[in-house]
């Protein structure tokens, strides 16, 4: 019985440890994917829209300033790779593209897709997801 309760709880921290590492692994080459299909289709024209409209819409521009203000020693990431990482874990890939999807077709504003999003991170990451973008903004 005593070798049984063994081999169960070897297999078990196994499986667990197998687990962990397939999750962890899996949401690096998940955010690695991502990055590389938003890398591919915001060309240099797309990028340029992507500005303008942050530049013409104060409350964007408002979201995104706060970060300029932040020191960057004192959030959680502060990389695009990390921030992708992050949103990953806590979001989760599917609803990610369910809201992409949503925005593409009109579906969801940009205040749902805030909030929700800012109901699954804490405090500091969002803080460092507004750095990240405001990072990659000026460039």
């Amino acid at each position: 019985m005593k070798k049984f309760l063994t081999i169960t709880t070897i297999i078990l921290v196994l499986l667990g440890a197998a687990g962990y590492a397939v999750w962890h692994f899996g949401t690096n080459i998940a955010s690695e994917k991502i990055i590389a299909k938003v890398e591919a289709t915001l060309d240099d024209k797309n990028l340029e829209e992507v500005k303008s409209y942050i530049e013409n819409d104060s409350k964007v521009q408002e979201f995104i300033n706060e970060a300029a203000n932040k020191n960057p020693e004192t959030l959680p990431f502060q990389t695009k790779e990390e921030a992708t990482r992050v949103l990953i874990k806590k979001v989760g890939v599917n609803r990610l593209l369910d809201i992409q999807e949503q925005a593409q077709n009109g579906s969801i504003n940009k205040d749902e897709v805030l909030f929700e999003i800012e109901g699954k991170l804490s405090e500091d990451e969002f803080s460092a997801i507004k750095y990240v973008l405001y990072k990659e903004l000026n460039k």
